[in-house]
């Protein structure tokens, strides 16, 4: 049962997942979740405020998890470790935010939150009255005589996530004044690619040295619980060697010497809030000629079908890059996610989202070889 705007109830959990849901569909605003932790009202710290651009808090204790899409609905999820929030902090502020639109074209909009341990629901407000508010905040948890509550808010800001977060003492990047703030300001830009805005240059971007994330997260509806998916990249750098990077056959890759990407590790459930994850060296960016990105199914179902997975492409320096993969209704096995390449100097991302079907006896890093022209000598491995 939803919540009335200002009830509260006690959250007996130790750790909690916090649900932002709506509809999503044509015209429907992308929506972000986001939190803050404030001492007396106010951060301490840049750093207390978790969202898309800063997803895990210094203690551990807040992680955004990041979103996933289903059948015409949206999530962004938080996870909370009650146990580790620090004690000064008396108040964990859970707030969403629109982008390209206001909170008045986002049906269905609502905050969830259930045990960690067990998915019990604990509270649920449903925010059914915002109109021209561009953020929100949804709901908090907070301490009472040592104990942790959850109260529904439902409090609208019309300056979006960046007046939200001004106004708890977060110092925002503001680009048309670069020298306004002497410490780092905190970036909100991001980037969401879709079929028809498929790339981005990440040079125009800045996120062209450091390091640069790349992560798979995605749930399961109806599948076994053996399902195993493998973030790969086939490679090719500027002196023409080529190779791939998979956990198949051990071949994790390098981030210091060629090919300077790394598979970070492999998560055989998805229920790990990481998912899978590359790394790639963007210091090296001019021995890169060019990047696929793809990942296969090793273990399980004969397909994709019913995986609901984000793609976010995280660099060191520069704005995130998102999309979402599409429903897949083919008996796809391997589907290629994204595809860098470097032209003129430039790094671009291209949006790929292209699940294959390989022939009888072809493997799936075989068929993606084929389906872009890579020309390499597969042989057979295990993990």
């Amino acid at each position: 049962m939803s919540m009335l705007k200002g009830a509260n109830v006690s959250v007996p959990a130790r750790a909690v997942r916090v649900e932002l849901g709506w509809r999503s569909g044509p015209g429907v605003p992308d929506v972000d979740a986001s939190a803050l932790l404030l001492v007396s009202g106010k951060v301490c710290t840049d750093g207390d405020f978790v969202f898309y651009n800063q997803p895990v808090h210094t203690s551990g204790a807040v992680r955004h998890e990041g979103k996933r899409a289903a059948a015409g609905a949206t999530t962004d999820t938080l996870s909370v470790d009650l146990t580790r929030v620090e004690p000064a902090v008396g108040r964990v502020v859970l707030a969403a935010s629109a982008d390209g639109g206001s909170f008045g074209q986002v049906p269905g909009l609502y905050v969830r939150v259930t045990d960690a341990a067990d998915g019990t629901e604990i509270a649920r407000y449903d925010a059914r009255d915002a109109t021209v508010e561009t953020a929100l905040i949804l709901g908090e948890l907070y301490r009472r005589q040592g104990a942790w509550r959850f109260r529904a808010v439902g409090q609208g800001y019309s300056s979006g996530l960046e007046g939200l977060a001004a106004d708890f003492g977060i110092t925002v990047d503001e680009p048309q004044h670069p020298a306004a703030s002497t410490p780092s300001p905190v970036s909100l830009r991001k980037v969401t690619l879709t079929k028809d805005a498929p790339s981005v240059s990440l040079t125009k971007q800045g996120g062209i040295s450091g390091t640069m994330r790349v992560n798979l997260n995605w749930q399961i509806h109806s599948w076994h619980a053996a399902l195993d998916l493998d973030l790969c990249a086939l490679y090719e750098l500027s002196d023409g060697s080529k190779g791939v990077v998979q956990a198949l056959g051990n071949a994790f890759g390098a981030l210091h010497q060629p090919p300077y990407i790394q598979l970070d590790g492999d998560d055989r459930t998805g229920a790990l809030a990481t998912g899978e994850n590359l790394t790639i060296n963007l210091d090296h960016k001019d021995r890169f000629r060019r990047i696929l990105v793809f990942v296969t199914i090793y273990d399980g179902p004969a397909g994709f079908g019913g995986l609901n997975a984000t793609v976010t492409l995280t660099p060191q320096h520069g704005a995130p890059v998102e999309f979402f993969l599409d429903e897949c209704t083919v008996p796809s096995t391997v589907c290629a996610l994204a595809l860098i390449t470097h032209q003129g100097g430039d790094l671009l991302v291209q949006r790929e989202a292209r699940y294959l079907v390989p022939a009888r006896g072809v493997s799936p890093q075989r068929t993606v070889d084929r389906a872009y022209g890579w020309g390499m000598n597969w042989t057979p491995g295990r993990k």
